[in-house]
């Protein structure tokens, strides 16, 4: 295990580029302030230096709503912030005392960000085999929730992240949004999200997106009802889908 200052004192830290690539997104994104000593924690817990774009998040932003808060994406927010947006920490369920568990490392993989509909971004943790998540090692993969699959992005943190503040977002999510969307999302705190009926992975619901009924809910519904529908239409148990 490395120590703090093998993560924080290198060459070439990821920070000035992605500080610019944030100011200069071409979607609207609010970036919180971060902490610190949280930061500094996640960052040891993590054990990524900040020559990556993960690890300059972690340490220098409390975590950010890219396109008006349709993307979460995860880091080490100020007390004052963790109302609008948990940490990247206890989205992963991190252990609160780390010398009382050492050894202790993320599962299958790391949740990094969640999307209003309830769509899970994961770090691959390891050989697909082993975990039970597509891709490789490093690799960003989604839970969908029109499929309520797994699938591989084909991209790291660094380019995944970069795309999406470039308005990778409009792509990715098309077919996905409806007239209005983004007044319903941009007043929601990061542990909301919304439900559908008729439900996204229904052929109904894509007929005709903007006639679907939205309700505001918490995260943790969302994720639990996908995760129940899922392995009740004998899809594979999607696992872990972070704590929000």
């Amino acid at each position: 295990m490395r120590e703090l200052s093998e993560l924080t004192e290198v060459e070439d830290p990821a920070w000035p580029v992605l500080g610019e690539e944030l100011r200069a997104a071409s979607v609207p994104v609010e970036v919180l302030d971060p902490d610190g000593e949280r930061g500094a924690a996640a960052l040891l817990r993590t054990q990524v230096t900040v020559r990556s774009f993960l690890g300059a998040f972690l340490l220098h932003s409390g975590g950010a709503f890219v396109d008006d808060g349709w993307l979460r994406v995860y880091g080490s927010p100020a007390d004052d912030n963790d109302r609008r947006l948990p940490s990247l920490a206890r989205v992963n369920d991190y252990p609160a005392d780390a010398a009382a568990d050492p050894g202790w490392r993320p599962g299958a993989g790391l949740v990094v960000a969640h999307d209003v509909l309830g769509g899970v971004f994961v770090l691959q943790g390891g050989p697909a085999e082993e975990v039970g998540l597509p891709g490789r090692p490093g690799e960003m993969v989604y839970f969908a929730p029109d499929s309520l699959r797994w699938d591989a992005l084909g991209a790291g943190y660094g380019a995944w992240l970069s795309w999406m503040l470039a308005g990778g977002t409009e792509e990715f999510y098309e077919g996905l949004r409806w007239p209005g969307w983004r007044e319903e999302v941009r007043r929601l705190d990061g542990d909301r999200g919304l439900t559908l009926y008729p439900p996204l992975w229904s052929e109904e619901a894509h007929r005709d997106l903007a006639a679907t009924s939205r309700r505001v809910v918490t995260m943790a519904e969302v994720l639990g009802f996908e995760r129940e529908t899922a392995v009740g239409l004998d899809e594979p148990d999607p696992g872990f889908l972070g704590n929000v």
